[in-house]
């Protein structure tokens, strides 16, 4: 059994099939010891079909949960947090081609369409630690130096990721696929550090801000799912694979939790964002209690009588 060094992916890669792995380490690059079976459609071979079908689960759910967002029209942060789940959107379909074999291992575009894979998880993750800023009021929501610091910062962390990984896989620059450290670190540790930061940040604001703590579960909830699903991919994939017989692997309940833990931050989102409904498009109508009993229609039919009585006399 391959161990863990510091620097290296072939510990990683001999657990599940990562989008890196035929380009890192020696020229077949580094295969997973156990994985889920593949299935034949016409002349195409689908790799992890398990897993293929919780990417399109995954599409269908934040494209319900984009739709959510963007119909509360006035909540803090609305703006700032659709775009993690745009990047999130597009990270799924790129992973979905890269793991799939629709676009073999050998072809030559290959290494591109998986770096870019790797430079949007960065940058997904990324743009969610700058969303843990937003509730901090730094720059008001919703406004171009909000938006476009994250858009820019965000456009940079995907340059420099897909620059990084590239040039590892190509062995230039400098770079070389037998020693992917700098590769390592920005996929490994700076995507760890943005989401302890994440949740750190977003304990003290709810600790400090909000008189409820429900939140708290829901931000933990998703921080456990995703640990969760590491340890599935990274420490038990080839035992989850040989009890399952290949049918799946560590990589299908990986996916599914972090499709989970992507919900939790949409939950925790929508429970600590309330919606001015004075300003909101489609809410709700106020319901006006007249208090006065004369006003009510009942005293006005009242006066009403009086004032025939009146008239008689």
């Amino acid at each position: 059994m391959t161990s863990f060094q510091f620097g290296k992916f072939d510990y990683f890669c001999s657990q599940i099939a990562l989008s890196l792995c035929p380009y890192i380490g020696p020229d077949n690059g580094v295969e997973p010891e156990c994985y889920s079976r593949n299935i034949e459609m016409g002349s195409l071979l689908i790799f992890e079909p398990a897993t293929l079908v919780i990417h399109l689960i995954a599409l269908v759910m934040t494209g319900i949960m984009i739709y959510h967002i963007k119909t509360k029209y006035t909540a803090v942060g609305r703006k700032e947090i659709v775009m993690f789940f745009y990047m999130y959107f597009v990270t799924i379909v790129l992973e979905f081609f890269v793991i799939s074999g629709i676009i073999p291992t050998a072809h030559s575009s290959y290494p591109y369409f998986a770096a870019a894979h790797i430079a949007m998880v960065i940058t997904t993750l990324w743009c969610l630690l700058l969303n843990g800023f937003v509730g901090f009021q730094w720059a008001e929501d919703g406004t171009p130096l909000s938006l476009w610091s994250i858009r820019i910062s965000s456009l940079i962390i995907f340059g420099i990721s897909f620059f990084i990984s590239i040039a590892t896989f190509q062995n230039i620059a400098g770079f070389s696929r037998t020693s992917p450290t700098p590769l390592f670190i920005i996929y490994f540790v700076f995507g760890a550090a943005f989401i302890l930061i994440y949740v750190l940040l977003q304990i003290v604001l709810v600790v400090n801000t909000l008189d409820d703590r429900w939140p708290l579960g829901d931000i933990l909830f998703g921080f456990t799912f995703f640990v969760v699903g590491r340890i599935f991919e990274y420490v038990i994939s080839k035992e989850i694979c040989d009890m399952a017989k290949h049918y799946v692997d560590g990589m299908f309940f990986g996916t599914i939790c972090t499709l989970l833990a992507v919900m939790m931050v949409y939950k925790y989102w929508d429970s600590i964002t309330k919606e001015d409904l004075e300003f909101s498009v489609g809410g709700k109508s106020n319901v006006w209690e007249i208090k006065d009993p004369l006003l009510s229609d009942d005293g006005l039919a009242a006066m009403g009588r009086d004032e025939r009585m009146y008239d008689r006399y």
